[in-house]
């Protein structure tokens, strides 16, 4: 691990390979990160290599969070990290001696990104819930067709496989 100075935890600086180690991902992967705008540059040491800080690798584990867990394209983490970064820079400089106004202004920047961040998360759930009908129909279709072969198995005195039942699916 590569260090500046001060040893505290916000000055160290990590290269590449001990992030991806660290986060998961390749170093492949944080390179087209990288040029996707999804992380911004990082420093580099006197022989071009990259050093990451702490803030770019909790950015790297969230943005990872987002493509593992909840299956987001790059576009829309991109969307979801930029809102994220808005509003850790707002808490950072909050300072409740501000007067009402510029209170209210940041307020609603706070508002906008949390919105553009729901707007992400509502899409991908209106399309989650859109496959889920889909399966589910398809799912209703393929039993309502076992049922009829149950049945045309049972004229015809065929004995069904043992566990066969023609269950509806909801």
């Amino acid at each position: 691990m590569t260090t500046k100075s001060t040893p505290d935890k916000q000055n160290t600086r990590y290269q590449i390979g001990e992030v991806a180690e660290r986060t998961g991902v390749t170093q492949r992967t944080l390179r087209f990160y990288e040029e996707k705008g999804l992380v911004d540059p990082p420093e580099r040491m006197d022989g071009g290599f990259r050093l990451y800080s702490e803030e770019d690798v909790t950015r790297i584990e969230y943005i990872k969070k987002l493509q593992d867990l909840l299956g987001f394209t790059l576009s829309e983490i991109k969307e979801m990290v930029e809102a994220e970064e808005l509003l850790q820079q707002i808490s950072a400089t909050r300072r409740p001696d501000r007067d009402l106004p510029t209170r209210f202004q940041r307020s609603s920047t706070i508002l906008t990104a949390l919105t553009r961040q729901l707007d992400v998360v509502e899409h991908k759930v209106e399309h989650l819930g859109l496959l889920r009908e889909e399966l589910r129909a398809k799912m209703q279709r393929v039993t309502a067709r076992r049922a009829e072969i149950l049945e045309s198995m049972a004229k015809e005195g065929i004995t069904p496989p043992a566990g066969a039942t023609a269950t509806t699916i909801a």
